[in-house]
């Protein structure tokens, strides 16, 4: 009688992480319908519509998101999760976590990080390529309202950045039930215009994209650029599989939204079929779809979706950034985690409000979303690139592939990720560069504050006793006061600058003395159990080391409270925690170039600090201010 109301409270929340996965994770992917075809018979690629180029465009986008998406992504990459995360830095750390030659490792880390890099790049285009052609379907519906395209377009914007405070459980609940009922309009426009034109349907032989490429040669091959808008979104709903799992991922896909969006293509493409003379259809046919009063409460609901849309890749870019954080990539930032049961759901302020600016400045750049498409793509197609090669390490390495079968689901994949690559590189200079100049300095950005911590630590260590050496020669000199004191370390073993100057100065030390450092391992979780290690020294003096995971929630006051458990004599909440404040110069190059280093000690000087980052009591905080030469 009680597992009964355990497996219905079990399946009626899959269910509303299924609802709420359609929503957040294929916002994306799913308003690509709204610039996807149009862009494939642009004007720039003097391409007629006819049966040939429509079924074969048809049936390149079928195969697109059959391969990519079902195969590549659900049936494969979503199983190399790291504890249940996903996303190009888990993976990069879940196929370094296993040996090999220090050349390999470090092409995987470079590799890694220039692909979450590039990630940034989708983050800032998708939400303004996306609002930006919703709002633009006013010029079918109303054209008096083109000079209005651009402020609603920034109006929205803001109202879909605003809300990210809630978090994206609670934005799911909201956006979830909205978006499934979008992808069923989406299949009901479709099969209505598809019946009409059943000849469309043949597009899935994949024979009409061979015979395409076969007719149209090098102009077919460029027109794979905007083929690959429709799979755009891809590889967000990997990063977000810590959101939601990887079940109501996949059975969001199957059920909803891979059914809605093909015979939303088929629909757009039978519409072609037999208005393809009609230059107004070809320029927008997804709005074509309706009746002329149909088009204003359509461009209303496909605005509401396409604010929806951006979340996936806004959600990835929290999800990214903490992952990056707490792997020692970017310095520490505000983070607020918005759910008690979902520990991957989280709202990053710095990280949204960056991504708000730099897409009003895309918007206005660019006025219109054709000249942003010219700049969608290259990020996403080097990003699915670099998954592919790191799935190899994992095929290999985590699931003891054989060399043969390894190769040959890779080169499956490399041969159509790298052709969407090619085929959008020739984009680069109508606005291509974008994404891969942000993709640049964040990815200068992560390395640099990456080797500058290894810099700082060898100086810190270099300069600092361990801290057996104070017990033993230093400790007993100075007089005691009764209470505890923890100071705060990153460096297991060696005496903290903190400890050292308020031996020296201050000539006094607490009866009971806890070194705490917190390690952030590269497994996405750790198991309370194996949360807290503790090393008795001699004269009061404890070495706590708390271990968390990369996706883990930091909870340091909480997990402090079960110290008395480990026969400390402390009272959590009458300690001081004194912590080390560290100014740092640069005094050569030695190790990095001068210049990073000046961006490293700016990148320090600006960080979160450490009290505020782990939750410290202000009250019960104590800085000891140092000065570092790097």
């Amino acid at each position: 009688m009680d597992q009964k109301p355990s497996g219905t409270s079990t399946r009626a929340r899959l269910l509303a992480l299924t609802v709420g996965a359609v929503g957040v994770v294929y916002g994306d992917i799913g308003t690509s319908p709204l610039y996807s075809l149009k862009e494939c018979f642009s004007p720039h690629y003097h391409l007629v519509p006819g049966r040939g180029e429509v079924l074969g465009i048809l049936s390149l986008i079928f195969w697109a998101l059959t391969l990519i998406i079902c195969v590549k992504y659900l049936l494969i990459i979503t199983r190399f999760d790291n504890k249940g995360e996903g996303g190009i830095l888990a993976l990069m750390e879940l196929v370094s976590e296993r040996k090999g030659s220090f050349a390999a490792m470090g092409a995987i880390f470079v590799v890694g990080i220039f692909g979450a890099a590039l990630l940034y790049g989708d983050g800032i285009i998708t939400p303004a390529i996306s609002v930006l052609s919703a709002v633009e379907g006013l010029k079918v519906a109303a054209p008096g309202l083109h000079p209005w395209i651009i402020p609603i377009t920034i109006a929205l914007l803001l109202v879909l950045f605003g809300i990210q405070k809630y978090g994206t459980g609670g934005v799911g609940r909201i956006f979830g039930p909205f978006m499934v009922g979008w992808f069923i309009l989406l299949g009901f426009l479709g099969i209505v215009s598809a019946i009409q034109t059943p000849d469309v349907f043949n597009a899935i032989n994949p024979i009409y994209g061979y015979e395409f490429f076969v007719n149209h040669g090098f102009g077919a091959f460029i027109v794979l650029g905007s083929v690959f808008l429709v799979v755009t979104g891809g590889e967000a709903l990997y990063a977000d599989m810590g959101h939601f799992g990887r079940k109501p991922i996949i059975r969001g896909w199957f059920y909803v939204a891979y059914p809605g969006l093909i015979l939303q293509y088929f629909g757009q493409g039978a519409l072609l079929l037999r208005e393809g003379n009609i230059p107004s259809t070809v320029s927008n046919p997804f709005f074509h779809m309706v009746p002329s009063w149909g088009v204003l409460p359509l461009v209303l609901i496909s605005t509401i979706a396409t604010i929806i849309a951006s979340q996936a890749v806004i959600s990835g870019a929290f999800s990214l950034t903490w992952q990056a954080l707490q792997l020692g990539y970017l310095p520490r930032l505000k983070v607020m985690h918005t759910s008690s049961e979902e520990r991957g759901q989280i709202y990053m302020p710095t990280v949204n409000w960056v991504l708000f600016i730099s897409c009003v400045v895309l918007v206005i750049a660019f006025q219109n979303s054709g000249a942003l498409a010219a700049a969608y793509g290259i990020a996403v197609t080097s990003t699915m690139v670099i998954t592919t090669v790191l799935a190899w390490f994992a095929m290999r390495r985590l699931f003891n592939w054989g060399i043969a079968p390894a190769i040959a689901v890779t080169s499956i994949f490399l041969v159509i990720d790298v052709s969407f690559l090619l085929a959008n590189m020739l984009k680069f200079m109508d606005g291509g560069y974008v994404p891969v100049a942000m993709a640049a300095a964040i990815f200068l950005i992560m390395v640099t504050w990456h080797k500058g911590r290894e810099i700082l630590r060898r100086v810190i260590e270099k300069r600092n006793k361990p801290i057996q050496d104070i017990i033993n020669d230093d400790i007993d000199r100075y007089e005691d006061v009764p209470g505890t004191a923890l100071y705060m370390s990153g460096y297991v073993g060696i005496a903290p600058p903190a400890l050292v100057s308020n031996l020296q100065y201050n000539r006094v030390r607490h009866e009971t003395i806890v070194l705490l450092s917190v390690e952030v391992s590269t497994a996405a979780r750790i198991p309370f159990s194996e949360r807290i290690e503790v090393k008795p020294m001699e004269k009061g003096v404890y070495q706590v080391v708390l271990s968390y995971g990369f996706m883990d929630q930091l909870d340091l006051m909480q997990d402090l409270m079960y110290l008395p458990e480990y026969d400390i004599p402390v009272d959590i909440t009458d300690a001081i925690f004194v912590l080390g404040h560290e100014t740092l110069t640069v005094k050569d190059s030695e190790g990095m170039a001068k210049w990073r280093k000046e961006i490293f000690v700016f990148l320090h000087r600006n960080s979160r600090t450490p009290a505020r980052y782990f939750g410290i009591p202000v009250k019960r905080t104590l800085e000891v201010g140092s000065h570092v030469a790097i």
